[in-house]
């Protein structure tokens, strides 16, 4: 819920103390001159502590072996906050009376969880099978350190739920997509009760939804295993982020542009004009091995790729992680679906 910086750690208030007063110089320092105004918040975990018990504690530790500079001030607006954690044991159904762990330190910030109520996908104006979740979404555009500026884009937008966490940190976002139906946001609807999609279901709306819109370029159809045809390249490469969720072939089906059979060679111009493209499967691992090529030539140098790989987890090894020369794996992360299928959250950077 927070990010703390702790300055002690022990199993009992004697040790608790006796580290509180060997603190290092610059941390005492800080402690006694830096703010002018300062409060304690106390946490217990196993354990409900009564608000009495929680002022005795504050009193006990403003009165020992350091002293506090500045006023005591309850309030938001008071220049630092320290934080007071104990962890109870619980044995027999019963909290112990006294912490096996006590945690003091400096409050760094909160985290965003108001954000994820934001975002949440039964809110959204489009929505797929597939469109990711919010939680996921905003761990990958960190992963990916997109941040004010970067430029990102993800070869298989889908509904854009990645695009909206990148655009949400400030990155400049745009995707591409085989799905003719997917980006021109028509065919049928994956909303319960409801046919067919609506004018307004769109990416771009979903973005302009939630006041993001001037951070969106566009999304257009485009077959991901040609994307060297489709970029024009440059020596300092292109995207600072490339972040994907790349079909499966589950519940959205894997495809690229070609033929089952042999193609037709003498087709007629007027028959041409408006040929709509034949497809053919487009395997994961050849998916994986265009993504990385195309991440390693397109990305700047320094920029992120982040993606998901589904594995059977009693044939996984790390083995099986794509590689590629120009890319350093930074990240491996394993999110469990059932006992014998997960998929790997995977960040790598160019190098």
């Amino acid at each position: 819920r927070s990010a703390i910086e702790v300055w002690v750690q022990a199993v009992s208030y004697s040790s608790f103390y006796s580290q509180l007063a060997s603190l290092s110089p610059e941390v005492l320092v800080e402690i006694l001159f830096s703010f002018s105004s300062f409060r304690i918040k106390v946490e217990s975990f196993n354990k409900q502590l009564s608000l009495q018990e929680k002022i005795n504690k504050i009193e006990q530790l403003t009165s020992g072996p350091v002293n506090f500079g500045g006023q005591i001030n309850l309030k938001d607006g008071c220049d630092v906050t320290y934080c007071l954690l104990e962890y109870y044991e619980r044995v027999n159904n019963q909290s112990a009376e006294t912490p096996s762990q006590i945690y003091f330190g400096k409050w760094i910030c909160d985290s965003q969880r108001d954000v994820l109520k934001k975002y949440n996908l039964s809110s959204r104006k489009f929505i797929g099978n597939t469109s990711m979740d919010p939680t996921l979404s905003m761990i990958m555009a960190n992963m990916a350190h997109v941040r004010e500026g970067s430029l990102v884009y993800d070869p298989f937008v889908g509904t854009g739920s990645l695009l909206v966490s990148c655009a949400h940190f400030g990155g400049h976002v745009m995707g591409s997509d085989i799905d003719y139906n997917i980006i021109t946001g028509v065919g049928k609807s994956s909303r319960a009760g409801q046919k067919y999609r609506c004018r307004e279901e769109s990416i771009r709306n979903n973005l302009k939804q939630y006041g993001l819109e001037a951070r969106y370029i566009d999304a257009f159809i485009a077959d991901a295993s040609l994307h060297d045809k489709l970029w024009k390249f440059s020596k300092k490469g292109l995207f600072d982020a490339i972040i994907t969720d790349p079909p499966y072939g589950i519940r959205e089906p894997t495809t690229k542009l070609g033929f089952k059979k042999e193609p037709i060679d003498d087709m007629k111009p007027e028959i041409e004009e408006n040929h709509i493209p034949c497809k053919k499967n487009y395997n994961l691992n050849e998916i994986l091995c265009d993504l990385l090529c195309f991440a390693a030539k397109y990305l700047v140098e320094g920029g992120r790729l982040v993606y998901w790989m589904p594995i059977y987890r009693n044939d996984y090894s790390d083995l099986n992680i794509p590689q590629h020369e120009r890319l350093r794996l930074v990240s491996n992360c394993e999110q469990v679906l059932n006992n014998r299928v997960s998929r790997r959250m995977i960040t790598m950077q160019k190098i």
